[in-house]
C-alpha cells in the first residue's frame, strides 16, 4: 500500500475565510478532497483582520508574539491562529496587522511584495514550530512564489524541511508580483539569481515572485493541459515563456475541478426549487423566480443569458459587450452579475438601463457569491469567451446546474466544455475559436437555435449535469503528481 502523504498548501486566499475568485475556491476544496483520501493535510494563509472573523470562525491563538527573521536585520513579529476546514483538517492563519488587518480589501497595497515576502517567512517558520515534516509544500500562485526560492536558500538547513519538494501552481500567469509586471521598466525587473533585498529597500517592489517560484520550485504546475502548452509560446506567456520551455520536463498540467458538496442543485439551499440531472425540467421553476427575483418579464419559454465572473478584458467582456446589443433585439434577457472594470460596467449599466426588461446588471462581488448558484439554477446560457483562461471553475458550475457553457477554445475552457452537435448529440456547451466577435455570435445563434428543440436540449441538458468534474477526481492526478516530485 502506497505511503499517505504530509501535504503543506500555502495560498494568500481560502473560501470560504478569504475568497476573491478561483484561487479561493481551489485551496478549498483541494485540500478537503486530499483529506477525504487519507492524506494528512495543513493549510497557511494569512488572517486578514478585517475580513476573517477569528470569533465566528473559532480561531484559537496557538503562537504569541513569534518574531521572524527575514534577514540579517530585519525583524517582525507575527501571531499564528488554527481553525479547521473540515474534521481533522487544520488551518493556520499567520496574523500581523501592519501588513494584513488595515484594510477590507484583501489585495491593493502599494508594498503588496512586503506583504507577502513577510507572509512566505512566516509560514515557513510556521511549519518549523508544528514540526509538520511535509513531503509536499505546495505553493498557490504568485504570493507564495519566494517559498521555493526561500527553501532552496535561507531555509536549506531547516531539520523539518530539509526533505521537503515543493511544488509551484500558476493559477494565472498574469499576476506575477504585487504590480503589474509589464509596467516595470525593464531595467527594473527581476532577473531571479540575485539575493532578495530588504523590504526596506524600494526595489523589493520589483521582485517577480512567480519567476523565483517557477526557477525553484522541484515541480511547476498549471490549472489545465492545454493552458500548459499555451504559456510555453509567446503569445500567452507573459514574457516567462522561456523560463517555462526550459523546465518543459517539470511543467505539468491538471484540470481544476469543483466541490461537488458545495456544488449540488438537489441540496443548494440558495436556490428556489432543488433538482438534479433526473429532473432538469425543475428548472424552469427557478427560472420564474429568477426572473421575479430580477424584475424580468416571468417567461419560461424565454432564454436566459448569464455571466457571473470578473467583469474584466481577460473573461471576454469586450466581445460581450459588442454581442449584447445585438441580442437584445430577439427574445432573450441578460443578468450579469459581477465587479471589476469600470468602463466594461458603465457600458453594461448604459444598455441595461435602455432595456429594463431584458437586461439586469449588478455590479458587487458581494452579489456575485450570494446569488451564484440561484442564477445557475434559472439560466440557460452561460457566457464566458474569455482572452485567455487557465481553467476556470464557473463553466463547471454552471454546467453542474444544468446551465449551458458558451466559451471560447482556450486553455481550461478548451479541456473541459466540448462543442455541441445535434447530429451525434455529443458535446458540453458551445465553442468558438477565435477573438472574434462574429464567431462569438455564431456560438450564441447556434446555442439558440438547438434551444428551440424542447426534447433534445433535456436530454442535452440531462447529459451536462450527469457528467463529473468533481475534485475527488483531480485530487487522485495531484497525488500522482506529488510522488513524482519526490522521485526528482
Amino acid at each position: 500500500m502506497a505511503k499517505k502523504l504530509k501535504i503543506v498548501h500555502i495560498a494568500s486566499e481560502v473560501a470560504p475565510f478569504s475568497k476573491t475568485g478561483g484561487l479561493g475556491d481551489v485551496t478549498r476544496s483541494l485540500p478537503k478532497a486530499l483529506k477525504r483520501l487519507g492524506h494528512q493535510i495543513i493549510i497557511i494563509t494569512p488572517l486578514y483582520g478585517k475580513v476573517i472573523s477569528k470569533t465566528e470562525n473559532d480561531l484559537k491563538l496557538i503562537f504569541k508574539e513569534v518574531k521572524i527573521y527575514l534577514n540579517s536585520s530585519e525583524v517582525v513579529t507575527v501571531n499564528y491562529w488554527q481553525g479547521y476546514l473540515m474534521d481533522d483538517l487544520p488551518i493556520y492563519f499567520v496574523e500581523q496587522t501592519a501588513y494584513f488587518s488595515r484594510s477590507k480589501q484583501i489585495y491593493g497595497s502599494a508594498k503588496e511584495n512586503t506583504r507577502f515576502l513577510v507572509f512566505s517567512v512566516a509560514a515557513l517558520k510556521l511549519i518549523s514550530l508544528l514540526k509538520f515534516e511535509a513531503d509536499i509544500v505546495h505553493c498557490h500562485d504568485w504570493q507564495t512564489g519566494l517559498i521555493p526560492y526561500y527553501l532552496k536558500n535561507d531555509f536549506r538547513y531547516s531539520k523539518t524541511l530539509k526533505k521537503s519538494k515543493t511544488i509551484f501552481t500558476i493559477h494565472n500567469l498574469i499576476f506575477q508580483l504585487g504590480h503589474n509586471w509589464w509596467e516595470i521598466p525593464t531595467a527594473s525587473r527581476d532577473f531571479g539569481r540575485k539575493r532578495l533585498p530588504h523590504i526596506a529597500d524600494p526595489s523589493i517592489e520589483t521582485i517577480n515572485f512567480a519567476k523565483r517560484g517557477i526557477m525553484s520550485a522541484d515541480v511547476v504546475n498549471t490549472v489545465s493541459e492545454q493552458y500548459r502548452n499555451e504559456i510555453m509560446t509567446k503569445k500567452f506567456g507573459q514574457d516567462l515563456n522561456r523560463i517555462l520551455k526550459k523546465r518543459e520536463n517539470r511543467l505539468f498540467g491538471i484540470i481544476n475541478g469543483i466541490d461537488y458538496n458545495a456544488y449540488n442543485p438537489e441540496k443548494d439551499d440558495a436556490i428556489f426549487k432543488k433538482y438534479s440531472f433526473a429532473s432538469p425540467e425543475i428548472k424552469k421553476e427557478n427560472k420564474l423566480f429568477l426572473q421575479k427575483q430580477f424584475g424580468l418579464p416571468e417567461d419560461e419559454t424565454v432564454p436566459i443569458f448569464c455571466t457571473t465572473s470578473r467583469v474584466t478584458f481577460q473573461k471576454g467582456f469586450e466581445l460581450i459587450i459588442k454581442i449584447i446589443p445585438a441580442l437584445l433585439k430577439l427574445d432573450v434577457q441578460f443578468i450579469i452579475i459581477g465587479s471589476g472594470d469600470k468602463n466594461y460596467l458603465k457600458e453594461l449599466s448604459k444598455i441595461a438601463k435602455k432595456h429594463p426588461r431584458k437586461m439586469v446588471l449588478i455590479p458587487s462581488h458581494e452579489a456575485n457569491q450570494k446569488y451564484e448558484t440561484l442564477v445557475y439554477a434559472g439560466s440557460d446560457f452561460f457566457l464566458l469567451p474569455s482572452n485567455h483562461e487557465p481553467c476556470g471553475i464557473n463553466q463547471l458550475i454552471s454546467m453542474r446546474y444544468g446551465c449551458i457553457p458558451i466559451v471560447r477554445e482556450i486553455g481550461g475552457l478548451h479541456d473541459t466544455v466540448d462543442n455541441y452537435s445535434p447530429t451525434t448529440k455529443r458535446g458540453s456547451g458551445f465553442t468558438f475559436k477565435s477573438e472574434d466577435v462574429w464567431q462569438f455570435y455564431g456560438a450564441v445563434i447556434r446555442a439558440l437555435e438547438n434551444y428551440k428543440n424542447k426534447k433534445d436540449w433535456r436530454e442535452f441538458v440531462r447529459r451536462v449535469m450527469k457528467q463529473s468534474n468533481s475534485w475527488e477526481i483531480q485530487a487522485r492526478k495531484y497525488v500522482e503528481l506529488y510522488r513524482k516530485t519526490l522521485r526528482f
